[in-house]
């Protein structure tokens, strides 16, 4: 199962910038287990949701050609938790994007909040290598996550 940590893309400029929501609703199943009466968001999640923000970002850079998958997350830190209820931005804003990869400055906020940083390098990965390993299926950018972006109304749509 893939869990996609982002609601809908409010901001998307090609290349440069990105700004995602995601509402952290009670009735998310990882509230039963994290943790009982103090229902908080795992920091791990935050990341990964900056890393689907990102990774679109330089996906779709490339018209979704290229196997992007992360790489490095050379620095996060996070100055509070995120609590069920809680509605946060994920801002990915380019540093890079190159022939072997990108990397993206990271920003986790509640309002004007900000409540974490991170810095995430992707890896674009080789053609004939991942061909081999898995073949002709993009399993980044699956159906969901393009579509994510083309139902926010932030990029023609694309072929699969």
């Amino acid at each position: 199962m893939r869990w996609i940590w982002i609601d809908r893309f409010v901001e998307f400029r090609r290349a440069e910038r990105a700004v995602a929501v995601k509402q952290w609703s009670l009735a998310e199943d990882l509230f039963a287990c994290h943790f009982p009466g103090y229902p908080i968001v795992p920091a791990c999640l935050l990341l990964e949701g900056l890393a689907q923000t990102g990774g679109i970002l330089v996906g779709e850079a490339n018209d979704f050609r290229e196997k992007v998958v992360l790489a490095k997350i050379a620095r996060a830190k996070f100055q509070r938790e995120v609590m069920a209820g809680e509605e946060i931005s994920l801002q990915a804003d380019v540093l890079y994007i190159r022939q072997e990869g990108a990397a993206i400055q990271g920003r986790v906020c509640c309002g004007d909040e900000l409540i974490g940083e991170a810095e995430i390098t992707f890896a674009h990965l080789d053609q004939s290598r991942s061909q081999q390993i898995f073949g002709d299926r993009n399993f980044v950018f699956s159906g969901e996550l393009k579509n994510l972006l083309q139902q926010s109304n932030m990029a023609p749509a694309t072929s699969p």
